[in-house]
């Protein structure tokens, strides 16, 4: 019986890439902007790497602290990017297990005295080794001085500092109501070395959004349907506003499509094996809100 190969451990994956930053290349390759966030991991990985090479000169070595906070409106890639930092962070030895724990302010607040501060310690030990990401986190805030939600941050706030060796928080939600969030809790904003604006796409960015989402479905468009396309999210980008939900938006804009477009089709005598693909103006109609 012939012997399988033994698993490359995640430091041997690293070192046997020509490069190591192209881990970060090859991970966020088929995320569409994101200059900002690409930058920062990059930043992060080759600290790592260098200090790893001053410990073994007899170097001071510093630990980093990773935690992050993502303001950005609806459908602009925070939970997705939050899961692929789970998954990075591991293959670059930061984080022991990287899993990715999302939890809410039910999952964190209790009803009684006592009860929000054991159950998040509790969300908090699922995550070690991972992330724990909170989203829409400022409604943790949202009943003022008195509610227990300050419990949860302060509780959060103690064991950012306590475990950050092998945890990351992510906290994320509108920029906006983040902005006023970080006034609730005194000396919050400097937890977090990493403040990631995620902006809203443009035109042209979620057009390569709607075709990358197109080709994975194994479908593409006519000219006239990309056409159509084009002009409504112009249209929707020049009226923009916090509603506007971007990725999600066009989403929701090529899946009604395609179940346009297989009623189209059965309701036709005779199509092709393309007339299964093809997407077309008939199909987009563009008043999804």
């Amino acid at each position: 019986m012939m012997e399988q190969p033994k698993a490359e451990s995640r430091t041997t994956v690293a070192k046997r890439m020509n490069s190591p930053l192209q881990l970060v290349d090859r991970e966020f390759s088929s995320f569409v902007g994101l200059k900002d966030l690409k930058t920062s991991i990059k930043e992060i990985y080759a600290s790592i790497l260098i200090n790893e090479k001053r410990k073994e000169s007899g170097l001071k070595d510093s630990k980093q602290v990773l935690h992050m906070l993502f303001k950005g409106n609806p459908g602009t890639g925070k939970t997705t990017v939050a899961r692929k930092l789970a998954k990075i962070y591991y293959e670059m030895n930061i984080l022991s297990k990287g899993h990715f724990i999302e939890a809410e302010r039910a999952d964190l607040v209790g009803e009684y005295i006592g009860q929000t501060a054991q159950k998040t310690r509790a969300i908090i030990q699922r995550a070690m080794g991972g992330v724990l990401f909170i989203d829409e986190a400022y409604s943790l805030s949202r009943g003022g001085e008195k509610d227990f939600g300050k419990e949860a941050i302060d509780t959060l706030v103690k064991h950012m500092e306590d475990q950050h060796q092998d945890l990351v928080l992510i906290l994320a939600g509108y920029p906006y109501e983040m902005e006023r969030f970080l006034t609730f809790n005194p000396g919050l904003e400097s937890r977090f070395p990493f403040i990631l604006e995620f902006d809203d796409y443009d035109v042209e960015e979620l057009m390569e959004i709607a075709k990358r989402m197109v080709d994975e479905r194994e479908y593409k468009f006519t000219r006239e349907a990309e056409w159509k396309l084009r002009n409504h999210l112009a249209r929707k980008v020049r009226a923009s506003s916090v509603n506007f939900s971007n990725a999600r938006y066009v989403r929701n804009v090529i899946e009604r499509a395609i179940r346009l477009h297989a009623v189209r089709l059965l309701s036709e005598d005779n199509y092709s094996s393309n007339d299964l693909m093809l997407l077309t103006g008939e199909d987009m109609l563009l008043d999804i809100e």
